[in-house]
């Protein structure tokens, strides 16, 4: 262990290394030790995980809780407005990845069906249908465009909107609130009044599929005599944030890291057939649920440190996608790269649920962009471009690009 590297206070986000990696204290705490005290703004004296194997192995230990309702979980980061929490927050109802077995385990099996690969894989040709309509769109345009306004954001609503049964025409009133609860420097009665917007409109849409089932997702959950209103709003609450947040912020920050990697955007164009590849190496590489969170049920040793019962977890998916001792060269991006198992999507029983399908979307969406607009270019430096690091979900807020050619 280095002496050099001090304990955190607080976790770091600003992106000091660059765009695509990871804060360099980070960095330097997962070089030198990877298991690491970290006190928190509250003055918990809590962890936080930045190794791959230490990574890999807090996720998959069942004694580190999801739950937020067995004790106190503090918060990495300052929230303007938050009072000390000094007791367990209540278990939301539906919200699964919040929930350990075996209450997690009833509501994912619920939803295992609709996202097997063979599923997912019938809804290819509508995901990439839409994507090419998205580009259609989008190259009617006169650049320069946002990216994430035009393509990165569109594309995933669509496809989640029409997976749910949640009308598109509403999608402006679920974004806004979505952005609004997953901004960390908003004061907690805004994010709490999103969270209400938000769960608002799921408990209505819900009980319509009720009266009115149609061919999506909701309503197939309508017909389990198990599964409440309220669990089944939780669940359409997490299933929509997810299903369009990540994606599209994967598909706004790879496109902007490919442009920034000439180089690796020219060997993607002069041979597609390395676009899954690519897109893992995109998903290791940039991580954008860069950190998660769990609570320590009992003492539990971690790489030869032990982290004690009651203390709050905080592990980076995006240090451990850049450990040095899991992948070769893990600050550069190389589509040749073999990048499966990366822990972008997590690992262990919260592993993302819709992650074949995020696959999917992210292969069709830069498949077409790469395509259809061969000559985009960012249409700002590089430094203007604005990065989420207030967002729990990081990305981009926007991405202004331009071409001049346009390919059918």
């Amino acid at each position: 262990m280095s002496p050099t590297v001090p304990v955190p206070h607080g976790l770091p986000v600003e992106r000091d290394a660059g765009p695509f990696d990871p804060p360099r204290r980070i960095s330097a705490l997962r070089d030198a030790r990877p298991v690491s005290p970290m006190v928190f703004p509250d003055g918990h004296e809590g962890w936080i995980v930045t190794g791959y194997d230490e990574v890999r192995r807090v996720l998959a230990d069942t004694r580190f809780s999801s739950r937020q309702d067995v004790g106190v979980l503090h918060v990495p980061y300052e929230i303007p407005g938050m009072p000390v929490i000094t007791e367990p927050s209540p278990q939301v109802p539906g919200v699964f990845i919040s929930m350990d077995p075996p209450d997690h385990t009833r509501l994912r099996r619920l939803l295992t069906g609709a996202f097997t690969v063979k599923r997912m894989k019938s809804l290819e040709e509508h995901v990439r249908d839409i994507a090419e309509r998205q580009a259609e769109a989008m190259a009617r345009r006169t650049p320069p465009v946002d990216l994430v306004e035009e393509f990165a954001l569109p594309v995933p609503s669509l496809v989640i909107c029409a997976l749910l049964g949640v009308p598109y025409s509403d999608r402006e009133r679920f974004q806004t609130d979505t952005a609004r609860f997953l901004d960390k420097d908003l004061p907690l009665d805004e994010k709490m009044a999103a969270f209400l917007g938000l769960t608002s409109f799921l408990a209505e849409l819900v009980a319509r599929k009720r009266v009115e089932p149609g061919e999506d997702l909701l309503s197939d959950l309508t017909r389990h005599d198990d599964l409440g209103d309220e669990e089944l709003t939780g669940v359409a609450f997490l299933l929509l944030l997810a299903g369009h947040e990540t994606t599209a912020n994967m598909l706004a920050l790879g496109a902007f890291a490919l442009l920034e990697h000439p180089d690796q955007l020219t060997a993607l164009q002069a041979d597609p057939e390395r676009l899954p590849d690519a897109v893992e190496e995109l998903l290791r590489h940039l991580s954008v649920v860069d950190v998660l969170y769990r609570y320590a049920t009992e003492d539990v040793e971690v790489g030869g440190t032990t982290i004690g019962k009651g203390s709050t977890v905080v592990v980076s998916t995006l240090a451990a996608g850049h450990d040095h001792r899991r992948f070769d060269h893990a600050d550069t991006l190389d589509v040749h790269r073999n990048a499966r198992g990366h822990l972008a999507f997590g690992h262990g029983v919260h592993q993302c649920l819709g992650q074949q399908l995020a696959r999917i979307e992210l292969r069709a969406g830069f498949e077409v962009l790469l395509r259809r607009f061969p000559t985009l270019a960012l249409a700002v430096p590089a430094d203007e471009v604005r990065l989420r690091t207030n967002m729990q979900i990081y990305g981009v807020h926007a991405l202004p690009v331009t071409w001049t050619d346009v390919r059918p």
